[in-house]
């Protein structure tokens, strides 16, 4: 019997992925995910899950590239690829925004390698059958009701449920993309530091990305309003986890935080089970009543998939709080993020600069990079300053870490991006807006001819 299907037979055991999750460093990988909203370049309009140009057809024809069928009611939702030819998935976020998760890879070039790939890929089939690909945070004028769904059963118990814990949570699953990298640690020790660094500078990563001012065909009054969505969207599993500030902090925490947020689904012979509410504690005592007997691993891992802080820890610890956006932007997330956490110094310099901030100054830092981006000046912080400097920290870690392609090329030059973005102090966000005020006539049609994926 395969791990995954073992019973959990008490809390001690929950700790197990998190352990099994340590690596030595020389062993750690890169794993990067990006989301992309799909439309017709025909009329600008989303792309639904039937039909010849659908979103399955899409999928369907991807597979003359060697990916094979994820399959849920005999329906294609989505792709793997053996390791053998570059492993990955593509999968479906709730509205069809296509995502890419990659590989575990071992450095930035093989990241920039297997997004080149993907993209000539999409690209390729997406010209076949009308589709484009759209780089943004949020939908710029599709409202929620336009909004294709795709027929996957854990969103629908998702989709009942968001409304009872806020009010935005399906703009969050409908009309938001982001783009995260998973990183690995080696110990419950190194994993409390990265957390905790991670989890501080997500604002930063933020202001940076932000790349969703628009809503319903104007402005919506923010730099990232992905990021604002999520305020409200549902408090027992999203945010900042003050936990994760204290002494105390490590695996146990967490598995703490983790049996306190209520539960989406369980997954029983093909079926999603709707569970919404219920408490993986009561699960753990075999007294759920919709699912006899205990949980197994893949249901704690599958319950671990549906948190959703700032940094979420499963068997490594993902970056989540970007804006989705353009091809170059995705290898510059990963990168900025390797050559903070995967360079000793670096880490260590950033969490001195980190080390004084409470969980106020993170929350005034995350409300004031959603708003006003790279413009924010809070109790003494400059954004635009304090993101120059992380970015300094993380190319000299990339620099340290000296891997060089096939032209000599150190890792660091996956940042040009920002550093285009922050020597003018301007992101993503803030071309939009520009362009949409002084060159678009206020139309923002015009980003999905000139911010295609």
């Amino acid at each position: 019997m395969s791990q995954s299907m073992q019973i959990i037979e008490s809390k001690d055991d929950l700790i197990k992925p998190f352990e099994d999750g340590e690596k030595n460093h020389k062993d750690f990988k890169i794993g990067t995910e990006h989301e992309k909203f799909a439309f017709f370049i025909k009329n600008n309009k989303p792309v639904p899950f039937d039909g010849k140009n659908g979103i399955e057809s899409l999928l369907l024809s991807l597979k003359k590239f060697g990916w094979e069928s994820i399959l849920e009611d005999k329906r294609t939702i989505g792709l793997k690829r053996s390791k053998k030819i570059g492993g990955g998935t593509i999968t479906l976020e709730p509205a069809g925004q296509v995502e890419l998760s990659g590989a575990p890879l071992s450095n930035l070039h093989e990241t920039f390698n297997e997004l080149s790939e993907h993209k000539e890929q999409v690209d390729e089939i997406g010209s076949q059958l009308g589709i484009g690909f759209l780089g943004a945070g949020l939908t710029p004028d599709w409202s929620l009701e336009e909004m294709p769904v795709m027929p996957k059963k854990r969103y629908k118990i998702m989709k009942d449920y968001m409304p009872r814990r806020g009010n935005l949570g399906h703009n969050m699953m409908f009309r938001s993309t982001t783009i995260q990298v998973n990183l690995d640690y080696s110990s419950e020790s190194d994993m409390v530091k990265k957390f905790r660094v991670s989890m501080a500078l997500q604002p930063i990563s933020t202001a940076i990305f932000s790349n969703s001012p628009f809503i319903d065909g104007g402005l919506n009054g923010f730099k990232s309003y992905r990021s604002e969505i999520w305020t409200d969207t549902d408090p027992d599993r999203t945010g900042f986890l003050p936990f994760v500030l204290e002494s105390s902090m490590g695996y146990e925490q967490y598995i703490d935080y983790a049996l306190k947020v209520p539960m989406y689904f369980v997954y029983r012979d093909g079926e999603y089970i709707d569970v919404a509410g219920k408490s993986f504690n009561t699960f753990l005592e075999g007294n759920l009543n919709e699912v006899k007997g205990k949980p197994t691993y893949l249901d704690w891992e599958n319950h671990l998939t549906t948190i959703f802080p700032e940094v979420r820890l499963k068997s490594f610890l993902e970056m989540r709080g970007a804006d989705g956006g353009t091809f170059q932007n995705v290898c510059s997330l990963s990168a900025f993020w390797v050559g903070l956490l995967y360079d000793e110094i670096s880490l260590n310099i950033a969490n001195d600069l980190i080390k004084d901030w409470d969980l106020e100054t993170l929350y005034s830092l995350r409300f004031n990079a959603a708003k006003y981006g790279l413009d924010s000046k809070i109790d003494g912080i400059d954004i635009l300053n304090l993101s120059r400097k992380v970015l300094e920290i993380s190319r000299e870690g990339l620099k340290r870490r000296n891997i060089l392609n096939d032209n000599s090329n150190s890792e660091d030059i996956y940042l040009k991006p920002l550093d285009n973005f922050l020597k003018n102090g301007k992101s993503p966000s803030d071309e939009l807006i520009e362009k949409f005020l002084n060159n678009w006539d206020k139309k923002v049609v015009n980003m999905y001819k000139e911010y295609t994926f």
